[in-house]
């Protein structure tokens, strides 16, 4: 009989199948060092996760936006600045400006990762687009639909409700840039830019252009800082001789020229890049619509965005955002390869006969994402022909006035006016030459 207080004898060695050598490590653990790993894998591996910023307001999560003197709800943008103006009491304030909130101006040359505000997180692809709130003033329920509103009034108490909570649709942006720009400047813009084009203009355009029907909209937009570096390299020429051949129709001129390898380093950051954030803006297929005629109407006075409000959209319409952060890093990396380029040009103009770049290396250190409503007013019209024809806009940049866009034209007349010039420039070259002679 063995004694009860005696310890039990030791179990044998774990080995094969099942053994804790077996088991996978523990969460947060690795069992592969990172350096004997590739350095791109390695690099990925040990880059910091993306940090969140949290740019919602607590304060307006019920949908109430209360104006601070009297508690009404019906608050609009005072026309013409950044200001909110309750239409009750006719007390006015101002929205705190994102950038000074977050600090978002600050070390942008010390990022490293992704940094993103939370407004610029992920789009959810169940998240849904009707936000319901109850309303204390009744206890109604009241609905918004943000594919197409952000605000919206209980039918029984007139309280007005704003989406103000970031949910994960895209609908929610962490900022918004006003409108200054007034709906009748916007139309004299619209209508003064039209006449400078009349001439050949689509005698269809014409009858029906109607600048009224202008649509002021917030686009969305990702708001990007960034901390970079680029490495190019290429051949670039300095002439050293130029001389002539030939004779008559069979003179030629040629050239002698140093070729140098040219290498170029520059590190750089870049604060506030603007990035479409809607793919259907961002398509630039000038086959089908003349959406880029928006990006020649930047740059946005972007340090001047305020706080996302939704009271600030009342009035406007918007549209949301369908593109996610690692949608938008080619068209971040092409960017910021051109700021890139055009750091080094100014280093590069010894070379006479230019530099014909071969190589490109960029590495973004770090970058920091913010979404953000920008204000344009839009004139559309559709030009009908093949392929479903061609979207053709006009644009005005909602807080510089800043107007382009596209007008269809009647091509008959360009080529009768090409003709007409030509033969005028050719008349001009034979009367000098006769007279020279």
């Amino acid at each position: 009989m063995s004694n009860a207080n005696s310890s039990p004898p030791p179990l044998p060695p774990l080995t094969g199948p099942g053994s804790p050598q077996d088991v996978p490590p523990l969460p947060g653990s690795s069992p592969i060092d990172p350096a004997t790993l590739p350095q791109p894998i390695r690099d990925e591996l040990l880059a910091p996760d993306p940090v969140a910023i949290d740019t919602s307001s607590d304060e307006l999560k019920d949908g109430l936006n209360r104006c601070p003197k009297c508690g009404a709800t019906d608050i609009r943008q005072k026309p013409g600045g950044d200001l909110l103006i309750c239409l009750y009491c006719r007390n006015v304030w101002h929205g705190a400006r994102v950038e000074e909130e977050f600090g978002l101006g600050e070390g942008i040359d010390q990022l490293k990762g992704t940094v993103i505000a939370s407004g610029a997180r992920d789009i959810a692809a169940d998240a849904a687009s009707l936000m319901t709130f109850k309303c204390t003033g009744c206890g109604a329920e009241v609905t918004v639909n943000t594919d197409n509103a952000m605000t919206a009034r209980c039918h029984w108490c007139r309280h007005v409700f704003g989406v103000n909570e970031q949910v994960d649709n895209g609908a929610v942006p962490d900022a918004v840039l006003p409108f200054h720009i007034r709906k009748e400047d916007a139309v004299a813009r619209i209508r003064q830019f039209v006449d400078k084009r009349r001439l050949f203009a689509l005698k269809a355009f014409k009858e029906q252009f109607t600048p009224e029907n202008v649509v002021g909209v917030y686009l969305p937009y990702m708001i990007v800082d960034g901390n970079a570096s680029a490495d190019i390299a290429g051949q670039g020429e300095i002439e050293t001789r130029r001389y002539t051949r030939g004779t008559g129709d069979k003179k030629k001129t040629y050239y002698d020229a140093d070729v140098y390898q040219v290498e170029r380093h520059v590190d750089f950051t870049v604060d506030d890049l603007p990035l479409e954030s809607s793919t259907e803006r961002g398509n630039l297929d000038t086959k089908v619509n003349t959406n880029n005629i928006i990006n020649t109407i930047l740059p946005f006075d972007t340090k001047n965005a305020v706080k996302w409000n939704a009271s600030y959209l009342s009035g406007f319409s918007s549209e949301k955002r369908n593109a996610d952060v690692q949608h938008l890093l080619p068209r971040l990396e092409d960017q910021l390869l051109s700021i890139a380029r055009a750091q080094v040009e100014a280093s590069v103009n010894r070379f006479d006969r230019g530099v014909r770049w071969e190589q490109e290396r960029l590495d973004v250190h770090g970058t920091r994402w913010v979404s953000m409503y920008l204000p344009v007013w839009l004139y559309s019209y559709h030009q009908p022909g093949r392929n479903g024809g061609l979207l053709h806009y006009i644009a005005v940049n909602g807080r510089t006035g800043e107007t382009m866009g596209s007008v269809p034209v009647q091509q008959w007349k360009l080529l009768m006016a090409a003709i007409t010039v030509g033969t005028i420039l050719e008349g001009i070259a034979l009367w000098i030459v006769g007279a020279s002679s």
